[in-house]
């Protein structure tokens, strides 16, 4: 009974527990299950048959409820399939319609497009020809202010200046053609300037040629006016009396105000032109000299007598003169030019730097800057040559003072003198200190750096001449110094004579090379001749640092493609009767080191593999050899995409047949060995393949 009421007691405190467990948070478990197992020993029995028969409970209820509500669903699944197949087709109509409307969407929105852009087009054509409108009267004024500048109509061309900056320019000064127009215009200005005062000296020097013949016919006319002047006055007195006569002198005065008036008035429009001070200040001082001169007697009548053959006699003495000097400054010029060790100046310090300076007008910003000791460029002849140019011209103008001659003749005369001693006597000696043998190319890279320092100079020479004469180099008749040709020439011969004499260096090589044609294996290494080749190469190249970058460029190119064609000739040399594959690979030894040393750019200024390009077709030729590639050859020949595009049939051929000689020479027995034999019968196949292309190549042609 105590069983019972015990266990009695038991179930509902199990029931509260079961709630407290469905109705609480699982986080909250915790002590509600602690205190089954605090209770009596019997009881976590009994929880777990009173929890087995809740969690069956719980699952008829389940099963209930999913009876009740299953026949819900089967129904909303069939309805839900029935939809499907009508989703389906809603879904391709959507999708059509869709695609109809992008398509006919996309040719409204190009319509669309296309009438912007038209629009656009429209108002930006709009605005382009309200612009040019606005800029085509400047336009006109500036082509007319051109035509009266070509046609020298100076006055106009000013007048029209004044147009353009005072009216024209602010219209479209917003423009860049317009900051150029007005940027030109004091160009403009200056050089009417420039030419206006040219023309006034020209004017006045043919004043000063004519003044007799002037001074002669004015005097003429004066007495003509003033033996008029006294028979009008005489009969005057005669028909009017004294009251006519004083009228007389009064219309005189009244003629010479009004013309002091209009001269006044033509002043007073001249000054508005700007740098008429300039011209009138020159004019007065210039007719100043001229009246001095007049009062002078005449160089050609010292006593009355005409001295005129006289002169003709002193010119001519005169060309002779000039004849010998340049005859005497051909020797001066030898004796520099053996005296010269070709080689930049040394100087230690800063008064010998000076010294140098003094003589020869040479100026280089990065020279001054380095410390003591340093080297002038050029050679010590240099400084020297332009010393005996000076003296020259001091000798022929000792000759050309004594000719009572005009300061612009003087000048002529020596420019002309100068200009044959530049283009006759120093360019034959340059030339023939170029062409002599013993002239090697260390020389030749010094003559070309003095020529070149040399004609830079002449401007100094011209300026030296100016400084004699007083007659500026602007002058419109003014000779100018032909420097520039004669050095040229000088340059262009030193270079084709470095391009021969390279060459020459290059044979001499060569012909110390020494192969064995018939070797079975290579060295190993190139060849002795060669590598001393490629060492004289790099060191000379050393030395064409100092030349223009164009001209050792192209004696880099020159001397590699001299060398592959020498390489080539010694392959294909009709004494030459056999080659092995052995030498074939020596000789590929060389070439390569000839690639490498062109890929080294021994020379800055190539681009690429430019300079390899000099060894392509020994590069190909031997590629083909040593890879055996006949097949690739033959099939390929002829198409730009080739891979031996450069090897001639016949130099293939030549080639394979001194190969094939050496092949049966060296194989006696070769008719015992199979792999011989196959060889031997490639060789020969090849051959006649190659014989046969090399003649239908000479029909066709």
């Amino acid at each position: 009974m105590a069983e019972s009421s015990e266990g009695l007691g038991t179930v509902p405190e199990h029931e509260r527990i079961l709630q407290e467990i469905e109705s609480t948070d699982t986080a909250c478990v915790g002590p509600t299950l602690r205190s089954v197992y605090d209770d009596q020993p019997n009881a976590h029995k009994k929880f777990m048959e009173k929890l087995d028969a809740c969690i069956r409970n719980h699952d008829k209820e389940i099963e209930k409820m999913c009876n009740f509500h299953h026949q819900g669903f089967v129904d909303a699944i069939t309805e839900l399939l029935k939809v499907r197949t009508d989703a389906e087709k809603l879904k391709v109509q959507v999708t059509d319609t869709n695609r109809r409307f992008q398509d006919a969407g996309k040719e409204v929105i190009v319509h669309t497009e296309d009438i912007i852009r038209c629009r656009i087009q429209q108002r930006n054509i709009t605005t382009v020809v309200e612009k040019l409108q606005l800029c085509l009267p400047v336009l006109e004024m500036y082509s007319k202010l051109k035509e009266q500048m070509s046609a020298k109509r100076y006055y106009s061309a000013l007048k029209t200046m004044e147009q353009l900056e005072n009216v024209y320019f602010p219209w479209v000064s917003q423009y860049r053609f317009c900051q150029l127009m007005i940027e030109n215009l004091p160009k403009l200005r200056e050089d009417i300037k420039e030419i206006s005062m040219s023309d006034l000296k020209d004017f006045l020097e043919s004043i000063r040629k004519h003044s007799d013949k002037i001074g002669e016919t004015a005097m003429k006319q004066a007495q003509h006016q003033k033996t008029f002047s006294v028979s009008l006055q005489k009969q005057n007195k005669m028909k009017f009396g004294k009251n006519m006569y004083i009228n007389h002198d009064r219309i005189p005065e009244e003629r010479n105000e009004t013309v002091l008036k209009h001269s006044l008035e033509e002043e007073d429009e001249n000054e508005e032109e700007g740098d008429e001070e300039t011209f009138e200040n020159y004019y007065r001082k210039q007719r100043k000299k001229q009246a001095r001169l007049v009062l002078q007697p005449q160089s050609n009548m010292g006593y009355g007598f005409p001295v005129n053959r006289l002169f003709d006699l002193l010119f001519e003495i005169r060309d002779q003169y000039n004849e010998t000097l340049l005859k005497k400054w051909a020797g001066v010029f030898r004796d520099i030019f053996e005296e010269d060790n070709y080689s930049p100046i040394p100087i230690v310090n800063e008064e010998e730097y000076k010294i140098v300076i003094s003589k020869f007008p040479f100026q280089d910003l990065d020279l001054e800057k380095q410390s003591f000791p340093k080297k002038f460029p050029m050679s010590q002849s240099v400084p020297h040559i332009y010393i005996q140019v000076k003296e020259f011209i001091y000798a022929s103008l000792k000759f050309s003072e004594s000719l009572h001659r005009s300061s612009t003749e003087i000048d002529d005369m020596l420019r002309k003198s100068t200009n044959l001693l530049l283009t006759r006597t120093l360019s034959s000696c340059l030339l023939n200190l170029i062409r002599k043998p013993h002239i090697g190319l260390t020389e030749l890279v010094q003559i070309i750096i003095n020529t070149t320092h040399l004609e830079q100079a002449c401007k100094y020479l011209e300026d030296f001449i100016t400084n004699i004469t007083n007659i500026s180099q602007e002058t419109v008749h003014t000779t100018r110094l032909y420097g520039l040709s004669t050095f040229k020439d000088a340059r262009h011969a030193a270079e084709g004579e470095i391009y021969t004499k390279l060459n020459q260096k290059i044979d001499e090589f060569v012909q110390l090379a020494d192969y064995d044609w018939t070797m079975s294996e290579p060295d190993g290494r190139a060849s002795g001749y060669l590598m001393d080749l490629i060492n004289f190469l790099r060191s000379i190249f050393q030395v064409f640092t100092h030349l223009p970058g164009k001209v050792a460029q192209t004696a880099c190119m020159s001397a590699c493609q001299h060398l592959s064609t020498s390489l080539m000739q010694m392959l294909l040399d009709s004494e030459l009767k056999q080659i092995s594959m052995g030498a074939v690979q020596q000789f590929n030894l060389d070439v390569i080191q000839c690639e490498l040393f062109a890929s080294s750019e021994p020379v800055p200024g190539f681009q690429g593999d430019t300079l390899q390009l000099a060894f392509i077709d020994l590069r190909q030729l031997l590629d083909l050899f040593m890879v055996w590639d006949w097949s690739a050859y033959l099939a390929d020949y002829g198409q730009p995409a080739s891979k031996y595009l450069r090897v001639n049939p016949n130099t293939a051929l030549t080639l394979l047949e001194k190969m094939k000689d050496t092949s049966k020479k060296n194989n006696i027995f070769a008719q015992f060995r199979k792999n011989d034999r196959d060889k031997q019968k490639l060789i020969e196949t090849v051959v006649k393949q190659l014989r046969s292309l090399v003649n239908g190549m000479s029909q066709h042609t």
